[in-house]
């Protein structure tokens, strides 16, 4: 055994077992001992299999001393979504209509994970279907943050994000609609990324012509996010509007400088949605931060107007689309604030998703044009910092109300319908200790781009 320990790199990890410093089985049987630890206070770890995944360290260990090729996560413990299908494991979607659902075939982003060499664990909990930023459902019940249990670790990728930041996995994969990548990542102080739409593909989806949720990767540092990306990125015949870069385009090491960065600043997009005062201050000393280390920073922003109405349009349709049938059979399986928003997809009009399409067109036009004279844009990741986990979302914003559960989600969801890359990252604390990100966007296709600028950032602030 070499000194390395549970909050060491994945890439770290991965480099030790491939060099047989480190076994696999004996990585595997430090995190357990980290998921005993901090497992049942924190919740993140679902359906966790201690047999079956010393089975499989043990396989892991038997490739390499055979000299077989292996994968880049060859050997690192490794816990899915409970989204996300995974062959001959339990996944549950959080909702109690698949309580005990064992899928027969791994989709896309777990095939892909799985051929890289990682040890199966168990499933890291979520929202029911996804839905929200706040990790809970009547599976399993509710994760709680890492650095105080008193409050949210955010979602969807709630149980990733906390299970990663508490050195339970080294490395996490989720998949991001409004936020579900990169709140839970400010939640719990990790960097959690949403690739350029295309940039991850995903498979099987009902809907393979467009999509508002992407799939991407979570890390304890930004060298991390890229070794994930690596894996999960790069087209597939499956996946007809995948980017057709290779996934090794991203992989690490991966640096960069802030020298000359043009930057754009804005808390709040103009006055598009309200901003807790102490998320704000954390964003304002990051564009200090950028501007200390040769960045040129300007307070700017986008028109993004029309992101509001289109992402609910086309949320509401995604969501009848997919889960509307399951609704009308199991109308008392759903959690309320899910079945509204359902059901508010029922009363749309084809005039209605028309609009929605025609306006994410031109908000993705916008964007195209703002990046003519900016870099990258720097806006809050989540307009609260984390809130009590008893509430199902904030219920004001610096004494503004908050009537539905997404009004506080708009940092984060206005971004998705650009279709452009956007990475979360570590950037300072409330007065309470309780961690805040901040959001960098980048424009769409430009991931590579995004992880250098991220690289640089996390360098000078540490």
């Amino acid at each position: 055994m070499t000194d390395l320990t549970v909050d060491s790199t994945a890439r770290d990890q991965a480099d030790a077992v491939r060099r047989r410093e480190v076994s696999a089985r004996e990585l595997l049987e430090l995190h357990l001992a980290r998921i005993a630890e901090r497992n049942p206070d924190l919740n993140a770890i679902v359906s966790l299999d201690e047999e079956r995944a010393r089975a499989g360290a043990a396989a892991a260990d038997e490739a390499l001393v055979s000299g077989a090729e292996v994968g880049p996560l060859h050997g690192l413990p490794f816990a899915f979504k409970d989204t996300h299908a995974v062959a001959g494991w339990r996944t549950t979607y959080g909702s109690p209509l698949f309580a005990d659902h064992v899928p027969e075939q791994d989709e896309l982003v777990v095939e892909r994970v799985r051929r890289a060499g990682v040890v199966t664990i168990g499933k890291t909990n979520v929202p029911e279907f996804a839905a929200g930023s706040h990790t809970f459902n009547r599976v399993f019940g509710t994760t709680l943050n890492p650095v105080d249990p008193r409050y949210s670790a955010g979602g969807s990728s709630g149980g990733a994000a906390c299970a990663l930041a508490t050195g339970m996995v080294p490395l996490a994969e989720g998949s991001d609609m409004g936020g579900s990548l990169r709140n839970p990542a400010s939640f719990c102080g990790v960097v959690g990324m949403r690739p350029s739409l295309g940039r991850v593909p995903e498979w099987p989806l009902y809907n393979q012509w467009e999509s508002t949720s992407v799939a991407g990767p979570m890390g304890r540092d930004v060298g991390d996010v890229a070794l994930l990306l690596s894996v999960l990125a790069g087209p597939d015949s499956r996946a007809p509007l995948a980017l057709g870069d290779p996934g090794p385009a991203f992989a690490p090491p991966v640096s960069g400088t802030l020298d000359g960065l043009r930057v754009a600043l804005s808390t709040d997009l103009g006055g598009a949605f309200e901003v807790d005062h102490r998320v704000a201050a954390v964003v304002e000393a990051a564009g200090g931060t950028l501007a200390h280390h040769g960045a040129r920073v300007t307070a700017a922003h986008p028109d993004l107007g029309l992101a509001d109405d289109t992402f609910r349009t086309l949320r509401a349709w995604h969501f009848q689309a997919k889960l509307g049938d399951l609704l009308r059979a199991h109308p008392d399986d759903f959690k309320a604030s899910l079945a509204d928003n359902i059901r508010l997809g029922e009363g749309l009009t084809g005039a209605d998703v028309a609009r929605g399409y025609t306006q994410r067109t031109a908000l993705a036009e916008t964007m195209r044009l703002f990046f003519a004279d900016h870099d990258v844009l720097v806006l809050p990741v989540s307009q609260v910092p984390p809130f009590p986990a008893d509430q199902e979302f904030p219920a004001e914003i610096n004494g503004r109300p908050m009537e539905t559960y997404l009004d506080w989600m708009r940092s984060a969801y206005f971004i998705t319908v650009t279709g452009c890359p956007a990475i979360s990252l570590p950037a300072g604390h409330t007065p309470e200790g309780l961690p805040v990100g901040i959001q960098v966007v980048a424009p769409h296709g430009a991931d590579r781009r995004l992880l250098e600028v991220a690289a640089a950032f996390e360098q000078v602030a540490g």
